[in-house]
């Protein structure tokens, strides 16, 4: 894809604050002297907003201050004035009752941000799973010239000589102090291990996707995705990502020349090579819809199905993010999948290179990371979509992370109805329940949890993992941890709270789970189906009052991202009125 730049120099929108000698112009400009601002800052040069999501209470972004230095001296090198911004933070690790529920309000709060205020272009500054897609959202909603710079992985944890990945071992090592296998005072031990740097997860988990994501739509510099958060490596790359912006604003290289059909297309292909998280569905399908491109689950299932995973790492696989950065990182995969045809190889991306351009010359520096084609960890990777009476609007499940016995699966319903039940009787000795089971969650989708909760891994029963049982069938309306693995069949749709087919499932019930046919089927007969579907009733209560009315007011379903019905499409970032 060709683009061609706008003249440079031209007047840039924050100049209709700054480039006057209005009693306007000197009223906004005398405020921001008080900082002790020269008077050639407000000359003309682009304004560059940086989109700082750093918060003391999001773990993975409480390094972005120091980052926030380098994108700085990066913009003032490429003649820029840097402007710091504070926003809206979402960590998964602490946010109640789901960072989700929260990913929406972020692309508010910083779209009107963005477009309330005197920037021409943005350096979007994350990290935690729901801050890259909501400030992405964001960005796409105002078209303002955008590129991200994220805060990169934790170093790799280690515990008694073996590799733990955050995220994916606390499941692990939850599951063996169930089954007996750990104890309580090991587990707290592991506990210092899992998180021992600055960063976000060091698995392959929904943060590391979302940055890959990022890369692979071309919205960041090629190489950003893995470099660990320590690595001096980051802070250059930041201090590269401030003076590209300033080239992109004189270009006027916006989102909208970056994020078109074939970049999504790559990013779902991208996403089946890396193992990625099943979050990444929700968020670019979301995304996808503020730039107006018709992304649907279908297309993640037909572009994702002959992907095959070749990254090595967890939870599909056995390393983490670093080794994964010192093998090349996402460059060499992009570049794998462009050789076998797999990529657009001609899609813009914020460098104003191609895709290609960017890793026609990248080493693969270790083959057992990043593996050959012809052994890859799962030959049909991506994420399966799956369709049936029990799923009309389709379901989601991550083969890579699944286990090959199960992708075909015939079991008897236990039924849970919401989180809480589960909870009360997951540890019963008395509950009815063993590994030819398919274990069902219920009312906890995008307006049911509220949110759309990371519960849909539901921890097995402690009978079964004392078997030496590690995974069983799991379906849910929820979504799961991009750290987390197992046969675990997600985002449901329609969701139980709005009366789709899972919320009339019946502990006893039969269900067929067929993910090579795409297939997930309640096995009663369509006549008892309809009428239980007539008896149903809401068991789920709207709130009332706050965010959480809008939301659940306006939220849509997983199958389409989970965006609220009023953000959906590019509304652009006009100056407005001066009310001065």
């Amino acid at each position: 894809m060709t683009f061609t730049p706008k003249p440079w120099p031209r007047k840039l929108r924050s100049q209709e604050w700054f480039g006057g000698t209005s009693r306007d112009h000197i009223y906004h400009r005398s405020w921001m002297k008080n900082q002790g601002l020269p008077a050639d800052l407000f000359d003309g040069r682009p304004v560059i907003g940086i989109m700082n999501t750093w918060s003391e209470l999001t773990p993975c972004n409480a390094h972005l201050n120091d980052l926030a230095q380098r994108v700085k001296h990066g913009i003032y090198e490429a003649g820029g004035f840097p402007v710091e911004v504070p926003v809206f933070s979402t960590a998964e690790s602490s946010f109640r009752p789901t960072a989700m529920m929260f990913r929406n309000l972020a692309s508010m709060a910083v779209e009107e941000q963005m477009r309330g205020q005197p920037i021409d272009g943005c350096v979007l500054m994350v990290g935690c799973d729901k801050t890259t897609p909501s400030l992405l959202m964001a960005a796409a909603s105002t078209d303002l010239p955008s590129i991200v710079v994220t805060g990169g992985p934790m170093l790799n944890g280690w515990f008694r000589g073996e590799r733990v990945g955050s995220g994916t071992h606390l499941w692990k090592f939850s599951e063996a102090v169930k089954a007996g296998e750990m104890n309580q005072s090991d587990f707290l031990e592991a506990e210092a291990a899992m998180s021992r740097s600055a960063g976000s997860c060091n698995t392959m988990g929904t943060a590391s996707t979302m940055a890959s994501m990022a890369e692979a739509l071309g919205m960041a510099l090629s190489g950003n995705a893995a470099i660990p958060a320590v690595d001096s490596r980051r802070r250059m790359m930041a201090q590269l990502t401030g003076r590209r912006i300033v080239q992109m604003v004189k270009d006027d290289l916006k989102p909208s020349d970056i994020l078109t059909r074939e970049a999504f297309e790559n990013a779902i292909r991208v996403n089946g090579a890396i193992g990625g998280s099943t979050n990444a569905v929700i968020h670019l399908l979301a995304l996808a819809g503020r730039v107006g491109i018709d992304l649907t689950l279908d297309d993640w299932d037909r572009l994702g199905r002959d992907v095959p995973t070749i990254v090595n790492l967890m939870p599909s696989g056995k390393y983490l993010m670093e080794e994964f950065f010192y093998a090349g990182g996402l460059p060499v995969v992009i570049k794998r999948l462009g050789e076998a045809g797999l990529l657009h190889n001609d899609a813009l991306t914020v460098s104003g290179q191609t895709a290609w351009q960017q890793v026609a010359d990248v080493v693969n520096w270790n083959e057992d990371v990043i593996l050959p084609a012809d052994r890859p960890l799962t030959e049909h990777g991506g994420i399966a979509v799956l369709r049936g009476n029990l799923a009309p609007d389709g379901a989601v499940l991550k083969p890579s992370a699944a286990s090959a016995h199960l992708l075909v699966h015939r079991g008897r319903a236990v039924v849970f109805e919401d989180i809480d039940d589960y909870k009360a009787r997951i540890n019963d000795e008395a509950l009815d329940i063993d590994e030819t089971c398919v274990m069902v969650m219920k009312n906890c989708g995008p307006k049911g949890y509220p949110g759309m909760a990371e519960v849909g891994n539901m921890g097995l029963p402690p009978k079964v993992l004392r078997k030496g049982i590690t995974d069983m069938v799991r379906i849910s309306d929820a979504r799961m941890s991009g750290t987390a693995y197992g046969t675990v069949v997600l985002h449901t749709a329609p969701e139980s709270a709005v009366g789709g087919p899972l919320a009339v499932v019946q502990t006893g019930d039969m269900i067929e789970l067929d993910v090579p046919a795409r297939r997930l089927h309640l096995d009663i007969p369509d006549a008892e189906l309809a009428r239980r579907l007539a008896d149903w009733t809401p068991a789920v209560t709207p709130p009332q009052g706050g965010y959480a009315q809008i939301f659940h007011s306006h939220v849509q379903g997983a199958d389409t991202g989970a965006d609220f019905d009023f953000l959906r499409g590019c509304r652009g970032a006009g100056v407005g009125r001066d009310s001065h």
